[in-house]
């Protein structure tokens, strides 16, 4: 079968190669550039990677191309993002990007070179039971990221191998150090790919300015001044520049809520305080891994953040979006982000979070009702 694997120039897509290369497929390594530098980016790591990308498919003597999508990506992913922003939410980019990019840019330009399927080094696993395929956990939990795969249809993962899904991490270096490949100690990447290890709250001043205003404790106390509540998140702790304060006591300062009308930014003390936990939330846009729900009403596990443990929960769903009421009070849940259902191994799907019960500045229950209408 000719595979066209998405080859990034890490130790992951080197070892899925290697994999593909030794079950007797026709591999190919198909290079995407996701961005363009300028000087507001800043430094890229994309010609490194390219040059290693390369590399690898020399060591196992596999075809290399590369294609552009960056105008693609500002389209389908930036201009998103960067909307999310201005409006005070919270946005996922590898959620989007794996949908309109990877598995739909990539999948496209795959099948015009004439591959069969794609495979790319993410940690997940595809299978097939009664006609429908089913996005599962990776072997090593640690490093699964079905949260970011939730977004996949039927078609792509019709499409799709994930070979070191089958496998833990730990063995995929050993794989990649025993075939010599190039990338077999590279440090993984992390953090979203066009922001590299720059400070986050600069690269976003480039493209929304500043705007100062207040920040506010629940109770309406003035606390200090922020420079843009599109700057911050629900839990961020780090770069609130509240010192210390009289009568406060010496626990730390929390984001616990962004009036984005007023530009009012909401902080409070301690990082389980009350203001941060919800037991409900509404989420827009679900999608379905089977192409619809389990249910109207159904019970199984969800996370609102990749690296959280599944929680127990009730998913009520309507047409555009769905109600999710979990059995103990979630901390920091953050509209704009992903809210990701399962049932066992098996990823259902997930939907964009949009509003929560968390009580911060008492807009909770008006901004409930708003998504819901």
């Amino acid at each position: 079968m000719r595979v066209m694997l998405g080859v990034s120039g890490g130790v992951d897509s080197s070892v899925a190669a290697l994999l593909l290369q030794q079950a007797g497929h026709e591999v190919q390594g198909l290079f995407m550039q996701n961005w363009e530098e300028d000087n507001r980016s800043g430094p890229c790591t994309t010609d490194t990677d390219r040059k290693d990308a390369v590399a690898v498919c020399g060591r196992l003597g596999i075809p290399f191309h590369a294609r552009n999508f960056a105008a693609e990506y500002w389209d389908g992913v930036f201009e998103h993002f960067l909307a999310e922003y201005r409006a005070g939410r919270t946005p996922n980019p590898d959620v989007l990007c794996n949908r309109e990019i990877k598995f739909k840019t990539f999948l496209d330009e795959a099948r015009a070179l004439g591959a069969e399927k794609i495979a790319t080094g993410h940690y997940a696993r595809v299978d097939c039971q009664e006609g429908r395929f089913r996005l599962l956990r990776a072997v090593d939990a640690g490093k699964d990221q079905t949260y970011f795969l939730h977004a996949l249809g039927q078609r792509q993962l019709a499409a799709t191998l994930f070979p070191v899904g089958e496998i833990e991490k730990s063995r995929v270096r050993e794989l990649a150090r025993e075939a010599a490949l190039p990338t077999h100690a590279k440090k993984d990447s992390t953090g979203i790919c066009f922001i590299g290890e720059r400070d986050f709250r600069q690269f976003l001043t480039q493209y929304i300015p500043a705007r100062p205003g207040e920040m506010r404790s629940p109770d309406g106390r003035l606390i200090g001044e922020h420079q843009g509540v599109m700057y911050y998140t629900l839990g961020q702790r780090n770069g609130l520049g509240i010192g210390g304060r009289q009568h406060a006591g010496g626990e730390p300062w929390y984001v616990v809520g962004k009036d984005v009308a007023r530009n009012v930014l909401y902080v409070a003390q301690g990082g389980e305080n009350a203001w941060l936990h919800s037991h409900r939330l509404v989420a827009e846009s679900p999608t379905w891994i089977a192409g619809t729900p389990p249910a109207a009403e159904f019970r199984c596990t969800a996370k609102t953040r990749y690296r959280q443990q599944d929680q127990a929960c009730v998913v009520s769903v309507d047409a555009a979006q769905v109600e999710v009421r979990f059995e103990t009070p979630q901390r920091a849940v953050t509209p704009g982000q992903s809210v990701v259902f399962y049932a066992g191994e098996a990823c259902l799907g997930g939907a964009v979070i949009s509003a929560t019960d968390a009580a911060y500045g008492g807009l909770a229950d008006a901004s409930m009702d708003q998504a819901k209408e």
